[in-house]
């Protein structure tokens, strides 16, 4: 059996329980779709010739896509001619991924989440899950994806880091610092990789990583800083404070016009056991 973390230090049940006041996970981002548009990055072409290669993927491959949020690592699970279910529990992150993607062939999408999949058993060739994995219940979020999972299936659990030492990250950081409160260091606590081993149980995944990049203009950057879910409103006082910090910081690193956001981007990949 994989190693669990006792209750009184879940830092993971913590970080979820300051959000339950506003709706818990369904609603985390609901106030934040427009700014996760605009910002978010998307995923590497090389993230996708890996998964295609390492999960023995095909054309038409049933893919499941937890936490899809507005469908950025789904839209490019579709160009590789994948039938994706993009399953998100906030309805209004979801209605972004629709107006997006519905036109594209194999799209579907549905409300739920990594604990409570509204998929048929031994359904699906590969799981996904971007910017997602700290938000699960890892034991119960383990037990529903072997449910869904056919029997060669696998899963990808996947980031795009930002890229530590950055002169633009670390002023972020210490914007995120200033201004993000307890639930900010609630997921700074929350060491959601050391969750890792005990989702996969006693397989260890493989680990792949890429260096990867965009550029954002400088509302865009606004976008990026207040599409975090523990960044104060923008019209609250601290949120008009903290725009108007992020502004000097892209006056200082802009060229032109815009400024280079740099992530490394990781993919842990396997199936639990």
């Amino acid at each position: 059996m994989p190693a669990t973390t006792p209750p009184s230090c879940d830092s993971g049940a913590q970080l979820r329980a300051l959000y339950e006041p506003q709706g818990g996970t369904g609603q985390i981002f609901s106030s934040k779709v427009n700014d996760y548009v605009a910002s978010r990055p998307d995923y590497p072409a090389a993230l996708f010739d890996a998964l295609r290669t390492k999960c023995d993927l095909h054309p038409g491959a049933e893919v499941a896509d937890i936490g899809a949020g507005t469908g950025l690592l789904t839209q490019g699970l579709l160009a590789q001619g994948y039938a994706v279910t993009a399953i998100e529990p906030s309805d209004s992150m979801r209605a972004a991924a629709d107006h997006a993607l519905s036109h594209l062939k194999g799209y579907s999408s549905a409300s739920g989440t990594a604990e409570d999949l509204p998929l048929p058993a031994n359904s699906v060739d590969l799981i996904t899950a971007a910017q997602a994995f700290h938000w699960f219940d890892i034991a119960a979020a383990r037990t529903e994806f072997l449910r869904v999972l056919k029997p060669q299936g696998q899963v990808a659990l996947i980031w795009n880091d930002r890229l530590g030492g950055d002169p633009l990250h670390t002023a972020l950081d210490s914007i995120f610092a200033q201004y993000g409160g307890a639930k900010r260091g609630a997921m700074l606590a929350h060491d959601e990789r050391s969750q890792v081993p005990a989702f996969f149980g006693t397989q260890t995944p493989l680990v792949l990583t890429w260096p990867h990049a965009h550029r954002l203009s400088e509302a865009g950057l606004l976008s990026l800083v207040f599409s975090r879910s523990y960044m104060p409103p923008r019209d609250s006082a601290q949120g008009q404070q903290a725009s108007q910090d992020v502004r000097t910081l892209f006056q200082q690193l802009a060229s032109g016009g815009t400024v280079a956001v740099r992530y490394t981007t990781v993919a842990m990949l396997g199936r639990p056991v």
